[in-house]
């Protein structure tokens, strides 16, 4: 199971793994949680540069989850990260950003890949009940949305010998 790498030691799972992609590419990915306006035990730029070298020592393809609130801390990642990385893929806020790109060192970025499921919400829940509990600020049990569901996210083109990113599209199909 893989969470944030920062979430702490006591939290179950692990905050890199590495997976065997179909065409038996060795490939690792790297769960992050940002620090601005989110309540994280550990910051990211503390443990990011060690779980880089980890993975590097594995393979060159390196895929970053960073589930981030604040845009800035996103793209300020992806920058750290250029040519080490083969992509950092924002995550958190439920909207898919249109600033899909590959940096100059090959490192492809997105601030957030989107998201998968209803959209005809708030977020995956009907709208009625946020509205309400945004409102009236009372306890309101949330139940998921079930309408407009879409599958949202990237396709990296990368290099399995360097691990550098040749491409990066945005993903939204309607189902």
């Amino acid at each position: 199971m893989i969470r944030p790498a920062n979430q702490g030691a006591l939290t179950p799972g692990h905050g890199l793994t590495i997976v065997e992609a179909a065409d038996g590419t060795r490939v690792a990915v790297l769960s992050l949680l940002g620090s601005l306006f989110l309540d994280t035990p550990v910051s990211p730029w503390e443990v990011v540069d060690a779980l880089v070298d980890e993975a590097r020592a594995e393979t060159p393809v390196i895929v970053v989850d960073f589930h981030a609130e604040a845009t800035s801390e996103k793209v300020a990642m992806a920058r750290w990260l250029d040519g080490r990385v083969t992509a950092v893929i924002g995550t958190h806020t439920h909207v898919q950003t249109n600033d899909a790109r590959v940096q100059p060192g090959g490192t492809a970025a997105v601030t957030d890949a989107g998201m998968t499921g209803p959209h005809d919400s708030v977020i995956g829940v009907r709208a009625e009940l946020a509205i309400r509990r945004m409102r009236e600020k009372m306890p309101v049990r949330f139940e998921p949305a079930e309408t407009g569901v879409r599958i949202e996210g990237v396709v990296v083109d990368c290099s399995a010998a360097d691990g550098r990113a040749s491409g990066i599209e945005l993903v939204r199909v309607a189902l």
